[in-house]
Formats: structure tokens, C-alpha cells, sequence
């Protein structure tokens, strides 16, 4: 490096403020936040910049367990800027330039906080590259489950929702700020890296192997997965040269084969439901990971941590328009994902002679608190606290409210609801309100407060009409 890296005590917020304003000439800015104030997640995501790109060149080792990076991320400040923080949880950090410049750095549990040489005006683009190293971290959710680097018998799986990305690279991990992805990882020859959006390369030398994968469209962070092991990998074309890849490992090839054969088939049946699709790539990641317990739609890549069935495919795979192509703008509009991909399965069963929508409807609200306790616990829209985001109202009230809007609208135009939706926020972000305003525009004569008021912001178990 040019110059040693300065570490900059943190003993209280005034030296670490000294500290950060100190560099060159007068300071015209003012420094980022360690936060987007997320209702449930203050902490995730910083202010003052939006990424538009990320770079990452890993190596892992997974018998010692260890990974080495270099992120570079390209950004835009949205404000002018004398530091800015990053999210990253553990490993060590070695050096941090921005803009080819050494900048000094500080570590603060999640945050790491960047003072560059010189401020950054207003609209500038830069761009900061972060080198690290270190064992990456499991991290536990609120609600106990597992995310972040999760060791396999044979390698890892990277899972990011909602904040377990931070555990492998840093960066703005708040679903508001979406980018583009280049990753580029080298692992023992043998074994395969497996990642959102493209293969552009893998090649082989000195006993290790390295994939570059390049996700073009945007992405929130907690959309971004990386699976290293033993997979045996299909590559075929769906319609109009979309290309589905898929990965699984052989304990789980023969219990998954029948179920991702049908990948082209669900999408033909969700572009007609939802739109076009809105990736240039899909497939899927099965992985021998069943203490994992969850499946995720990582962006065009869902990962399932054993072989699926056909209704947890359907779940995943429209989750591609709802939550990942329109994303939320904060936790608290969960549902906007869940719901959505609930309802899919409504209608994949209502599609393919199953029960109705209408009788899936009547039987949870007649008996679902038997199956799901906690049912009516707390309204779709405002989950309890960050232990509650993935609850069962969440799902499944979350898809009675969509069922709501469909019986006042009636089908067609409830059609056309689920297909502009998914078109007018197309690799955008959303919240609860602007989707309760987009309903009422598209149906102007219709009176949906009694559905906002009682199924999505209201309190217990609605009467039935």
C-alpha cells in the first residue's frame, strides 16, 4: 500500500468525528449514516450515496475456512460527503482506497466508516475498494433462523435476508439500494461456485478453480447468493433463448429432477399470470442443507436447501416479479413479497385443478389459526418487531388481502392489477402505500378502505362480510 493504514480509536463519538474531519482541507461535508432507519432494522443500509455496482473477487478455502476478498463498489453520493459507512459483519479489513487513494477507516461493529482523502461532492460517482480476509460469520435472525455464511458438508451457501450479506462482503445491505453484480470466485478444483444471473467463465489452474458470474439487472444485497460444493449442474433453454441453469447436489438429484424439469412450464404459466420476466437468466440451487430450514428466491437462482416440491417452486420462482424485480423499500413491507408469492400459489392450485382461490380463502379464515397460530395475531402490513417479519400473517393474510382486492375488482382487472403492478415498479422498489394508491387508481370507482382498514392495517380477525 502506499501508506500505512490508519486504525482510528473508537473511544467516543468525538475523537472518531475529529478523527473522520481532520483529512486535508476545509470539510464541505458532512458525514453519511450508519443507518436508513429501517423500522426494524435501523442499523442496515447508510445514507449519503447509492451503489450502482458491485465488484467482488473471492477465494475460499472452505477446509480452513477461510475467504479473502476484494469489493469494489461504484457509487453515486446523494449528498455531499466527508465519510461514508459500509456494512460488514466481521473479517478483517486490510486496506480501503477510494477513488485509487488510501483512505483512512474505522471499525465499529457492523460498521465500517470510510473517510476518503477528499469530499465527495453531490452526484460525484466514486468508487471504494474494500480488501479483506477472515472466517465469515453465521448470523442469527431475531426469529432464530440461520443466515449470512452457512458451512455445508461440502463447501458454503451465502444467504443474505434480511441483513446475513453483510457476513461476505461489504456494502449498503438495505433492499432500498439495488445494483448491479460482476463476482468473480475462485475455490479447490473439484468443486463449483454457484451465483445469481450469468456464467460468463469458469477456468482451471494450479489445482483451483474460478467462476466470474454478472447479474445485470439490479439487485438488493439480500438477494445476493453464492453456493460452493459438489453440484452437478443441467443447462438448458427456455423460451426465447432464456437460459435456465441449475445446481444440485447428487444426495438431491434424483428427488428434485421431476420438480425443476417443470421450471419452463411454471414461468410460461407466470408470464401469462404476472407479466414477462423480468431476468435474462433462472434456474435454481438445491443444496444438502436441510438444517437451514427455508428456502429463498436469491435473485433468477432461488436456493432450496433440499429437493422441493412443485408448490414451493411456484412460491420462488414468483417471487421474481414480487420482491425481487419489485423490491421492498423497507422490511416492514414484507408482505409485498410474501403475500404475493402466497397468492401465486393460490392460483397455480386454482389453475391446475386444485381448490379455488375463493376455497383456500374461506378455509383459512373458517380454520387457519389451526395450522397457524399466530394467524391474527398482528396485520400484514405492521408485523410486531423484526422477529415477526416472516409470521404466518405476513403469508398468508397478506394473500387473503390480495384475494380482497381480486373479489372487488373482479378477475380481469384484477389480472391487469397483477401485471402493471409488476411492470410499473419493474426492477424498482415500492412500499405498502404505493401499492394501495396504485390499486385505487386503477379501479377509481371501487371502495377498497374497508380491505386496507380491516385486513391489512387492522388489529385481530376481521369479520367476514
Amino acid at each position: 500500500m502506499a501508506r500505512s493504514v490508519r486504525l482510528v480509536p473508537a473511544l467516543t463519538a468525538v475523537p472518531l468525528a475529529l478523527a473522520l474531519t481532520a483529512c486535508g482541507g476545509g470539510v464541505h461535508g458532512s458525514p453519511g449514516g450508519s443507518g436508513v432507519r429501517d423500522p426494524y432494522f435501523p442499523k442496515a443500509g447508510n445514507g449519503g450515496y447509492d451503489v450502482t455496482h458491485y465488484g467482488l473477487r473471492l477465494d475460499y478455502d472452505p477446509d480452513a475456512h477461510h475467504l479473502t476478498g476484494t469489493a469494489t463498489l461504484t457509487a453515486r453520493a446523494t449528498k455531499d460527503l466527508s465519510a461514508f459507512n459500509l456494512d460488514l459483519l466481521g473479517l478483517d479489513v486490510g486496506q480501503v482506497t477510494v477513488g485509487g487513494e488510501t483512505a483512512r477507516w474505522n471499525r465499529a461493529g457492523q460498521e465500517l466508516t470510510v473517510r476518503p482523502r477528499e469530499d465527495l461532492g453531490r452526484d460525484e460517482t466514486f468508487r471504494v475498494t474494500v480488501c479483506y480476509s477472515g472466517a465469515p460469520e453465521t448470523v442469527t435472525d431475531p426469529d432464530g433462523s440461520q443466515e449470512g455464511w452457512l458451512r455445508t458438508t461440502d463447501g458454503a451457501l451465502a444467504l443474505g435476508e434480511p441483513t446475513g450479506s453483510m457476513a461476505w462482503f461489504p456494502g449498503n445491505h438495505h433492499p432500498s439500494d439495488k445494483a448491479a453484480y460482476d463476482l468473480t470466485v475462485t475455490v479447490p478444483q473439484g468443486l463449483r461456485a454457484v451465483s445469481n444471473g450469468e456464467l460468463r467463465s469458469d477456468t482451471t489452474a494450479r489445482g483451483r478453480t474460478t467462476f466470474t458470474w454478472r447479474s445485470a439487472e439490479p439487485m438488493a444485497s439480500y438477494l445476493a447468493t453464492l453456493a460452493i460444493g459438489d453440484f452437478d449442474i443441467s443447462r438448458s433453454t427456455a423460451r426465447d433463448g432464456l437460459t435456465v441453469y441449475t445446481a444440485v447436489d447428487p444426495v438431491e438429484k434424483e428427488g428434485s429432477r421431476a420438480v425443476l424439469a417443470r421450471i419452463p412450464e411454471v414461468l410460461r404459466w407466470a408470464e401469462r399470470r404476472f407479466g414477462p420476466y423480468p431476468f435474462s437468466s433462472t434456474g435454481a440451487i438445491v443444496d444438502r442443507a436441510a438444517e437451514i430450514g427455508y428456502a429463498l428466491e436469491t435473485q433468477s437462482r432461488p436456493v432450496f436447501p433440499g429437493a422441493p416440491g412443485i408448490t414451493l417452486l411456484v412460491h420462488e420462482l414468483a417471487h421474481q416479479w414480487y420482491g425481487d424485480s419489485v423490491t421492498p423499500k423497507s422490511w416492514r413491507d414484507m408482505w409485498l413479497n410474501e403475500g404475493f408469492a402466497t397468492y401465486a400459489e393460490w392460483l397455480w392450485d386454482e389453475d391446475h385443478g386444485g381448490p379455488s382461490a375463493q376455497e383456500t380463502f374461506d378455509a383459512l379464515y373458517d380454520h387457519g389459526e389451526k395450522t397457524y397460530e399466530d394467524l391474527w395475531s398482528f396485520p400484514p402490513a405492521n408485523p410486531l418487531d423484526p422477529a415477526h417479519i416472516s409470521g404466518a400473517p405476513v403469508y398468508q393474510r397478506g394473500a387473503m388481502v390480495l384475494h380482497k382486492v381480486r373479489r372487488t375488482v373482479g378477475d380481469e382487472a384484477f389480472g391487469d392489477i397483477l401485471r402493471g403492478w409488476s411492470a410499473d415498479r419493474r426492477h424498482g422498489n415500492a412500499d405498502t402505500a404505493d401499492f394501495t394508491a396504485y390499486v385505487e387508481k386503477q379501479a377509481p370507482g371501487k371502495d377498497f378502505d374497508g380491505i386496507w382498514e380491516d385486513w391489512l392495517y387492522g388489529e385481530g380477525k376481521p369479520e367476514r362480510p
